[in-house]
């Protein structure tokens, strides 16, 4: 009798210990990984957002002559942690000693193109180059859980990190910087 009073208490330790071990030990749960690390940026075209600038065409990235530290950089106006993370980008867009070494596009991730103009109009554009990902298929191809999300892509055309929420100054100093001075070497 007494067996079926702990054999759900022990049911419910195991249980308990099984997710302890799986989210905190063994797992940062932070951490999203990326299948795409150091292998080729997705090769997609998406049409560009505004009149003025291009699309984003990534099978320049791998056209066998080396291009710029690229940061590719999915973002929506309906997006709060995107509005966060806007300033920053901003600031580096118009960074003298970053403009030169890298290039950051984006791409406007099922979002309405009027509402992507506005926002970027009343916020500024840190962007060489925009696509338009209406659809979401971009993204997929990217493996994007969500947005903001960025990766960095290396001058050869390769993904070499992935950045998942918002770049925040902090983000950027201690991870991102140092990759992109790396890459630059």
């Amino acid at each position: 009798m007494r067996a079926i009073f702990i054999l759900p208490i022990a049911m419910f330790a195991l249980i308990a210990g099984f997710f302890t071990w799986a989210l905190v030990i063994d797992r940062d749960p932070t951490t999203l990984p990326s299948v795409l690390i150091d292998k080729p940026a997705p090769s997609m075209s998406l049409a560009p957002l505004l009149d003025t600038m291009p699309g984003v065409d990534t099978t320049k990235f791998a056209n066998g002559s080396p291009g710029p530290v690229t940061l590719v950089n999915i973002f929506a106006s309906w997006c709060a942690p995107c509005q966060v993370e806007h300033p920053v980008l901003l600031r580096l867009s118009r960074d003298a000693g970053f403009k030169n070494k890298i290039k950051i596009v984006g791409v406007n991730y099922k979002d309405k193109p009027d509402a992507a103009k506005a926002w970027l109009n009343r916020l500024g554009n840190p962007y060489e180059a925009i696509g338009v990902d209406a659809n979401g298929r971009a993204a997929i191809d990217w493996g994007s859980y969500g947005v903001p999300e960025t990766y960095v892509i290396d001058r050869n055309g390769r993904v070499r990190y992935r950045q998942v929420g918002p770049i925040s100054e902090d983000i950027w100093r201690d991870i991102i910087a140092p990759i992109v001075e790396r890459l630059q070497q």
